[in-house]
């Protein structure tokens, strides 16, 4: 028997895979002239769930089977990737045993900056009108870098191409609750997809 919640998840994903499936959705045209954020907001105890809807979106783009290309980045990968960058990875654990989480979060902010990831989530050539960004690995990346950061500073570097952003938690249109709870920031520019 399907669950109420598993249907709900089961349209919403319908419903970003019309979406990725719309010329004008691709061209980021219908929005005026706001950039092309939106936020997929789900339940995040559903988040096994949602990994595996995600991977056979990027499948079917991989194969050639949406009309859009799906560039899918993980911010916790992006984030693993950062530290490699920075020689630190294999350093964090030795630096929170000699100085505590507290320290370790400061630096890793330091080094981690939004701007950071923006940066390592960047990619040559965007193909405007075929291209959607999408982001995910929100939670896991929290409180090191929020969402509403990564998207302030994602907005000139990705002006061309429809960004969705896999959320754990609620958005209203103005301010992001990251697990329902926690205020992630006001972020104004993006549109709720569901």
């Amino acid at each position: 028997m399907v669950t109420q919640h598993a249907q709900n998840l089961e349209e919403d994903f319908a419903r970003l895979r019309a979406k990725l499936s719309d010329p004008m959705f691709l061209a980021n045209k219908g929005i005026g002239n706001e950039v092309g954020f939106f936020v997929f907001p789900y339940d995040a105890a559903r988040e096994d769930e949602v990994r595996a809807r995600t991977a056979e979106l990027v499948s079917l783009s991989d194969e050639g089977r949406l009309p859009c290309r799906i560039v899918h980045r993980d911010l916790w990968d992006v984030f693993l990737q950062i530290c490699e960058q920075r020689r630190i990875l294999d350093k964090i654990a030795d630096l929170e045993r000699r100085r505590g989480s507290r320290a370790l979060l400061e630096r890793l902010q330091k080094i981690a900056t939004p701007e950071a990831f923006v940066q390592a989530m960047d990619y040559e050539p965007h193909e405007s009108g075929r291209d959607v960004l999408l982001v995910t690995g929100v939670g896991r990346v929290y409180p090191i870098v929020r969402a509403h950061s990564i998207l302030e500073n994602a907005q000139h570097v990705f002006a061309d191409a429809p960004v969705v952003l896999l959320y754990p938690g609620k958005y209203d249109g103005a301010q992001l609750h990251l697990f329902n709870s926690i205020s992630d920031g006001n972020y104004y520019r993006a549109f709720n997809l569901l």
